[in-house]
């Protein structure tokens, strides 16, 4: 295998609109699109319905201004852009699980405009701590099994639910087990490469994506990376599938006196997303889904009253061995904003120096540079001291 990502994942990720709609063809089967990784997926697998995650384009937008305040997170202007420019029409309906108010409006918008006959809103409970939350969530599927029904013209059964179970249980290993690759020193895939992997799954038929993850995990236990790794850096924070950003951090060391490898995430696109798996429970499927939701590493827009995701940043950054952390911001994103002293505090006290960036997913990362150039070089400062 070469020093680049399997052809597979990175085709995906960019080719994705090309795989869904000859998905599509090939199966007959609905295809419906999501906007937060609080969507159940195990349900819609249940359904034979393809869930496929919407993420934006990374381009600069120029249709969302009537319908998002221009404080609005760029992440939500670009994906309700999607929507408004037709890039998602072959889809049969779209949904949102409750995560924050700007996607939500996004959500809203792309109902209103570009509507694909077939819409759910699920009340993800926004007070996940409460006792109360797995039973509310539980009343929701229902709903949301409903609605299906109305698109399917089918009923499933807990074997069904349990089918779909098994499916996203089975994405979550295999993605577990790739980044426990990335614990060695070297590593033996980037940052880059990871993303295209993880994020190729949002767009994929998961029974299609596995095999090509299994032979990429075979292929990792005797891979051998032919560049310098330089620092082991750790990204945290709001959503980011900016695989021009991460591209732009690892290939600083090309250009400047100090290298890096991004060795694990905390954002939703990857660890936050995939890390727990939802546990048996017996007779009731419908409960562990619901259950696993609830308790999954929550975004900040739910991490309250107590704060629980820290514990998850340090525990990562304990076992992959960071050296430093990118915090990361999208602009204007309030629940990241809330977090983030904390999260800096925090890191700072274990020992992980941290460095903050605000981000614009619409926005080319080269500005960037000198800044991350300038905190690489503060933590080589570091090791010169002793």
């Amino acid at each position: 295998m070469s020093a680049m990502v399997p052809e597979d994942f990175r085709k995906w990720y960019q080719a994705r609109h090309a795989y869904q709609r000859d998905w599509k063809r090939r199966t007959g089967r609905p295809m419906v699109g999501y906007f937060c990784t609080y969507t159940p997926e195990e349900i819609f697998y249940a359904f034979d319905v393809l869930p496929v995650r919407i993420l934006g384009s990374h381009e600069i937008q120029d249709v969302t201004e009537p319908h998002l305040f221009g404080m609005f997170c760029p992440f939500c202007r670009d994906v309700l852009a999607q929507g408004l420019k037709g890039r998602y029409d072959y889809l049969d309906g779209i949904t949102l699980a409750q995560s924050c108010l700007h996607l939500r409006q996004a959500y809203t918008s792309w109902t209103l405009h570009r509507n694909p006959g077939w819409c759910h809103y699920l009340p993800m409970p926004n007070h996940v701590q409460s006792p109360r939350a797995v039973p509310f969530l539980v009343a929701e599927y229902e709903i949301l099994i409903k609605k299906l029904e109305d698109l399917t013209a089918r009923r499933i059964t807990d074997a069904d639910l349990k089918r779909g179970i098994e499916i996203m249980n089975a994405v979550r290993r295999v993605l577990k087990r790739i980044y426990a690759f990335r614990k060695q020193d070297p590593p033996p895939l980037t940052g880059t490469e990871t993303l295209y992997l993880a994020c190729s799954q949002f767009f994929t038929d998961a029974r299609e994506w596995l095999p090509a993850a299994r032979a990429l995990e075979k292929t990792l236990e005797t891979r051998r990376l032919n560049r310098d790794p330089g620092k082991r850096l750790m990204l945290v924070g709001s959503e980011n599938d900016d695989l021009e950003f991460v591209k732009m951090v690892e290939t600083l060391g090309e250009k400047a006196s100090v290298g890096a490898t991004v060795v694990v995430e905390e954002h939703c696109t990857t660890t936050r997303y995939f890390w727990e798996e939802v546990e048996p429970a017996g007779r009731d499927p419908l409960s562990a889904i619901a259950k696993r939701y609830v308790l999954r590493t929550p975004c900040p827009s739910k991490d309250w009253p107590q704060r629980t995701r820290i514990r998850r940043i340090l525990s990562l950054a304990d076992a992959f061995k960071v050296d430093g952390a990118l915090v990361i911001q999208q602009k204007f994103c309030d629940p990241h904003e809330a977090d983030m002293p904390f999260i800096r505090k925090a890191l700072e006290e274990r020992g992980v120096p941290a460095y903050f960036l605000e981000l614009d997913t619409t926005a080319a990362p080269g500005p960037l540079a000198t800044r991350v150039e300038a905190f690489l070089e503060t933590l080589g400062m570091d090791e010169d001291l002793f």
